[in-house]
């Protein structure tokens, strides 16, 4: 099968990466939010990223600029739907959300069309049913497509083999490294390895034992990295972070976890998301760990 057209679900942070990836390599896309301001955000993102891409050599002038054409942003559902071969989804990681959201486009994609899921922690299986074709679902989780080609594809005990086949062919069709999980669990691979990690970082931060820009100094220093914990926070977005840590601290009843969904919810209270609002844990743009002197700062 040939992909042609993909249905991104969501403008926000991963949804207008995703579809700038797929149009560069030749498909159309529509990216779909019921966010007129999310959706000129996106488009203005999609741009940026654009002009990335240039600077890295990975397209040239002409070919961003042919990438960003075939691209559409818009609220009108049934416009976003019609000739979609395959369906992305990036909404925030609320099942009950990814669910109502799969049912709306359900009544509007013909029962070819495969769902797939970009959820970074949460289980396919959490709103397999709500998609209304839960054998033609599955997870295809992206990571930054600055700096990366890999894919998670990760079936529900639900998904049928030939839906992996098919998520695989259009990963192939778009140069991607398939890492393809024989069975459903949380976060994947890379990602289940940088929550534990996250969570660890948080706990310090939530208990007192150390300030969150200390974290990050001591994991740059010892490691010889450029991140930090709460620097990559600050990059995945504070209330994505939350999301997902108040949905496990209540599905697992974890005091820990608790702890920490209480400590990141004083900062989304505030609208300190991190670098897309310009603050959270650091000030944005020229964040305080991108500074020479941060790993020596009160040495």
């Amino acid at each position: 099968m040939e992909f042609k057209k993909v249905l991104i679900l969501g403008a926000g942070t991963m949804g207008h990466q995703i579809g700038f990836l797929c149009a560069s390599k030749g498909l159309d896309v529509a990216v779909y939010d019921i966010s007129e301001e999310s959706l000129a955000f996106a488009q203005d993102r999609a741009a940026k990223l654009g002009r990335r891409f240039v600077r890295m050599g990975k397209l040239t002038q002409e070919e961003a600029e042919a990438t960003l054409n075939r691209m559409s942003f818009t609220s009108d559902a049934a416009a976003a739907a019609e000739g979609a071969d395959i369906v992305n989804e990036s909404v925030p990681e609320v099942p009950k959300l990814k669910g109502k959201v799969f049912a709306q486009f359900n009544e509007l994609c013909p029962e070819n069309v495969i769902f797939t899921t970009n959820t970074s922690t949460l289980m396919p299986s959490a709103f397999a049913e709500a998609t209304g074709r839960p054998e033609k679902f599955a997870a295809l989780h992206f990571h930054d497509v600055s700096f990366n080609n890999v894919v998670d594809i990760m079936p529900h005990p639900g998904t049928a083999p030939e839906t992996i086949e098919a998520v695989k062919a259009f990963s192939d069709q778009m140069e991607l490294v398939s890492i393809v999980l024989k069975k459903e669990s949380p976060g994947y691979v890379f990602n289940a390895l940088l929550t534990e990690w996250l969570r660890a970082a948080q706990s310090l931060a939530a208990r007192g034992v150390a300030e969150p820009q200390d974290v990050d100094r001591a994991w740059m220093g010892v490691m010889g990295v450029h991140t930090g914990p709460f620097a990559i926070m600050d990059s995945i977005g504070l209330d994505t972070c939350h999301h997902i840590t108040e949905y496990w601290s209540t599905y697992d009843d974890d005091p820990r976890l608790k702890e920490n969904a209480a400590f990141l919810q004083t900062y989304v209270d505030k609208g300190e998301l991190g670098a897309k609002t310009g603050k959270g844990f650091y000030n944005y743009p020229g964040p305080e760990f991108t500074k020479p002197d941060f790993i020596n700062k009160g040495k």
